[in-house]
Order: structure tokens, then C-alpha cells, then sequence
């Protein structure tokens, strides 16, 4: 295999993460609408997270090496009709993760605020005494 084949093979392998990263996320949004509790909404943006990083390696990956593939093949031009396509698909889906991201955190707000944490109470329970000082 020469070196562009090997971009390539990397271009298509961050594709296929990228997809599935999209899958993980849209099946945490679908979950998180469905959990009831605090902290299992808590836990499922765990996993979100794990997609997060997944998604944004996919993208990157995905559009650094597909442009970096179609420098280095002498046959393939960034300018092509289908390497504009590939583009303009890429720019959809970073719009489908941001959108994703605005779904999962709305669950996971209002999970925090009803949810506090251990820290955040004791701080709250002894700040009260000093502030009456």
C-alpha cells in the first residue's frame, strides 16, 4: 500500500467513527427523554460525552484526511462536483451534532438543577452561618 492509500483507508476508518458516533449520540438523546431520574439522565451523559469525543475525532479526521486524499491522488482535485458534495455532507452533519448536543443538554440542565451535588450542598449549608457574621 503507498502512502495515499493509507490516507485514505485512515479518511474512510474516521468516516465510519464518525457515523458511528452519530448513532451513540441520537440513541443518548432518544434515552435521556425517556429517564426519569436524576441520576441516571447524570450517568447517560457519561456516555454522551464518550460520543462527544467520537463525533468530533470523526469529524475532523474525516474531513482533514478526505481533502488530504484528494491532494495527494494526482486523479482527484478538492474542487471536483463530488468532493464539493462531500463537503457540503460534512457541513450537514457537524449541523446534526451541534443540534444533538442542544438536545442532550436540555435533559441533562434540568437533571443538575433538581440534582445537587454533595459539594454544592455543603457549601450551601455552611455558608449560611459565615454570611450572618
Amino acid at each position: 500500500m503507498s502512502y495515499a492509500d493509507w490516507i485514505f483507508a485512515l479518511h474512510l476508518l474516521t468516516a465510519a467513527t464518525l457515523v458511528g458516533g452519530f448513532v451513540m449520540s441520537w440513541i443518548v438523546v432518544v434515552a435521556l427523554r425517556t429517564a426519569d431520574a436524576p441520576d441516571a439522565t447524570l450517568s447517560l451523559n457519561q456516555v454522551a460525552m464518550v460520543g462527544t469525543v467520537v463525533i468530533v475525532v470523526g469529524l475532523v479526521g474525516t474531513i482533514a484526511l478526505g481533502i488530504w486524499s484528494a491532494i495527494l491522488r494526482s486523479e482527484l482535485h478538492p474542487w471536483h462536483g463530488w468532493a464539493i458534495a462531500a463537503i457540503v455532507l460534512w457541513g450537514i452533519a457537524a449541523g446534526a451534532v451541534l443540534r444533538s448536543f442542544v438536545e442532550y443538554a436540555k435533559p441533562v440542565a434540568k437533571a443538575r438543577s433538581g440534582f445537587p451535588s454533595p459539594v454544592r450542598s455543603a457549601i450551601a449549608t455552611d455558608c449560611a452561618p459565615w454570611s450572618a457574621r
